[in-house]
Order: C-alpha cells, then sequence, then structure tokens
C-alpha cells in the first residue's frame, strides 16, 4: 500500500482533523508556556472540540477567549461547552477571513502549507506588536522562534525570519541539517509531549512519523547524510513488509527533485 493509499483508508474525520484534539494537559502546558494571563485576548485559530478557549477563559482568566471554526456543526458542539462562561466565545467563520487585530495570544496547529504562509501574512499585516503565536511541531513558515520547548513554540511580533529553511533549523535545534537519530528523537519527544498515542501503537507510530520526518527533509535538502541511511531504508523495509505502508515512492520523488536541482 502506497502512502497516498494508507492516507486515503483513514476515516475522513481524522484526515480532515474533526476527531483531533489537544489533551487538556498539554493545552495548560502550552498556556503556561506563553503566560497566558488576565490581561490577554486569546484566539484559538481551528479551534475543532478542542476545550482550549474554555481553559483560556476559566483557568488561565484570560481577557477574552476566542475559537474561530469554519465548520458550523462543530461550532455549534464548541459554543454548548462555553454556554455559562461570559468571557468565552465561539466564532463560526474561516480564519482566513475572521477578525483577530485584538488578539495578543494566537494558537495555530496547521499542517496545510498554503493556510500557514497566508495566515502569516496576516499576522505581519494585522497584528500588534508583542502578540505571541503558539504552534506545535514548527514555527510558521521561516518564523524564528522566541522561545522554544519542543514540539511547543513560540514566536513573538515583531517576527524574525530566516533566509532558508537551513538556518531555521540551526537556530533552533544548533544543527543546520537533521540525521536519522534526530528524525527519530524528534518524532519520539512529539508522541512523549501529545500523548494522544495508546502504548501498543507507539513503537509504529514512532517509525512511521521519523520515516516521514527524515524523508520531508532530505526532500527539503537539509539532511546530514548524503545517501539514504542504513536505518532509515531498513524501517522503510519494516514499514512495507510487516505494515504494508511502503514509503518508496516518496524516496523516489526525492530523489527526482534533488536531481532536478544540481541541473
Amino acid at each position: 500500500m502506497k502512502i497516498q493509499e494508507f492516507i486515503s483508508s483513514l476515516p475522513q474525520s481524522v484526515i480532515t482533523g474533526e476527531d483531533i484534539s489537544i489533551p487538556d494537559k498539554v493545552v495548560r502546558k502550552l498556556f503556561t508556556l506563553v503566560n497566558l494571563n488576565k490581561t490577554d485576548i486569546f484566539y484559538d485559530l481551528g479551534c475543532g472540540s478542542n476545550n482550549t478557549v474554555l481553559i483560556a477563559a476559566r483557568e488561565f482568566k484570560a481577557k477574552r477567549s476566542v475559537g474561530v471554526e469554519i465548520k458550523k456543526a462543530i461550532a455549534i458542539k464548541a459554543r454548548k461547552k462555553i454556554a455559562s462562561i461570559n468571557n468565552a466565545e465561539i466564532i463560526n467563520d474561516d480564519i482566513r477571513n475572521a477578525s483577530i487585530s485584538d488578539a495578543t495570544v494566537i494558537l495555530l496547529w496547521f499542517t496545510d502549507p498554503k493556510i500557514v504562509q497566508q495566515m502569516t501574512k496576516r499576522f505581519d499585516k494585522d497584528l500588534k506588536d508583542g502578540v505571541r503565536i503558539l504552534t506545535i511541531w514548527s514555527p510558521p513558515t521561516l518564523m524564528l522562534p522566541s522561545s522554544t520547548q519542543f514540539p511547543f513554540f513560540i514566536c513573538q511580533k515583531p517576527f524574525k525570519y530566516a533566509k532558508s529553511l537551513k538556518e531555521q533549523i540551526e537556530a533552533i535545534y544548533g544543527n543546520p541539517c537533521i540525521d536519522f537519530t534526530a528524525s527519530w528523537l524528534l518524532a519520539e519527544k512529539y508522541i512523549d509531549e501529545l500523548g494522544v498515542v495508546p502504548g501498543q501503537y507507539r513503537r509504529f507510530v514512532n517509525i512511521l512519523q521519523s520515516m516521514i520526518l527524515w524523508i520531508n527533509a532530505w526532500n527539503s535538502g537539509v539532511t546530514c547524510e548524503n545517501e539514504i541511511p542504513t536505518p532509515v531504508q531498513a524501517y522503510i523495509g519494516i514499514l512495507k513488509t510487516f505494515f504494508n505502508i511502503d514509503l518508496s515512492d516518496m524516496i523516489v520523488r526525492m530523489e527526482k527533485t534533488n536531481d532536478k536541482s544540481t541541473n
């Protein structure tokens, strides 16, 4: 099964993110890291079924706590959670259109590069200096974080940008490239910090995520290795043999991309 077939076989609610939520303990950790307090106006862009808006308003006493959710049915469910809280609200809108100019803290957890790029432009244009952007897994585009506790990042306006992905990686991790070991450890830490993977699936998810991370780094030209290392070949083989997930087509595309870049 090719990786695209594997993804397409997943429930649509998982692919769209409808059934994926941030555990409350992670939400509290994020808010502690960003020092969310009673002077802040918090926005969760794409709040889904998370309790972020509720926790920001009730536990961290944010001046105002706002969730933006494009799907009407999910927005209605989210409103029920905060019905009795005066300083919280849910807006049913596209995050690319919703007004966010009064925000002081924003949580953005999107993987679509186009949406992230569009929102980064909005952040530069619409937000005031001092606003803190919370992200999970990576900073928006080439932003340089003001604070990092992987996989959580805080970027504060006025934003600073790296000139390249290598420069960003070096600023965050102290090394301009990612090798197999780093890919494995980053995937492992991400899984541990989010705490959403049941123990019996942890090894499988760690293998799959670390391989995709390394392959994406290879595609971007930021791996420390010049050739596909033996451990990567071995784990790709394990995924194909024992889990029927074939990542080899991704590697082929990477090699073609790299060949073109050298011409």
